[in-house]
């Protein structure tokens, strides 16, 4: 049982520190922000389990941490008013070719990030841009003046 209990506090603890610490795709990570989470991933591991080095252990906090994501998913799917607070929401960054310099920097994402993500998907002027959205999952998307709807493309190697 205190497996059990270990794994949903650190699933808790694990959950605020994502929600906190923005909004960024796996390609954007330093390399310090990289290997702080492999340590984490040990340090996980060791709170939950302590000395318990079983199988049965093992199986309990996977399975509980687990039962939390599934938990998170059923209560966001049901209850709309949830999913800002588990799921996050789109930002505006761009409107009409303006950036948005106070949710940038709320967002924590410089202009020259936002640039890049426009130079990927072949907008090379701001200026160009009606709306430039920060998704949930970190990427950009954008509407250009003539209409076209950019965002950026899932990398083919994750699916």
């Amino acid at each position: 049982m205190e497996i059990i209990v270990r794994a949903s506090i650190v699933f808790l603890v694990l959950f605020l520190i994502a929600r906190g610490t923005g909004k960024r795709e796996l390609s954007q990570l330093t390399v310090f922000e990289l290997i702080l989470l492999v340590t984490m991933g040990d340090l996980v591991q060791q709170g939950v389990t302590q000395e318990d080095m079983s199988i049965t252990g093992a199986a309990l906090s996977v399975g509980t941490i687990a039962f939390w994501i599934l938990v998170m998913s059923v209560v966001s799917y049901h209850w709309k008013g949830t999913r800002p607070v588990i799921e996050g929401v789109p930002v505006v960054v761009v409107h009409d070719g303006q950036p948005i310099l106070e949710a940038l920097r709320f967002e924590r994402v410089t202009l020259e990030e936002l640039k890049e993500g426009a130079r990927s998907q072949g907008i090379s002027d701001l200026g160009t841009v009606r709306l430039a959205v920060l998704e949930q999952d970190g990427r950009f998307s954008f509407v250009t003046e003539d209409g076209e709807r950019h965002e950026d493309q899932m990398d083919e190697r994750a699916t």
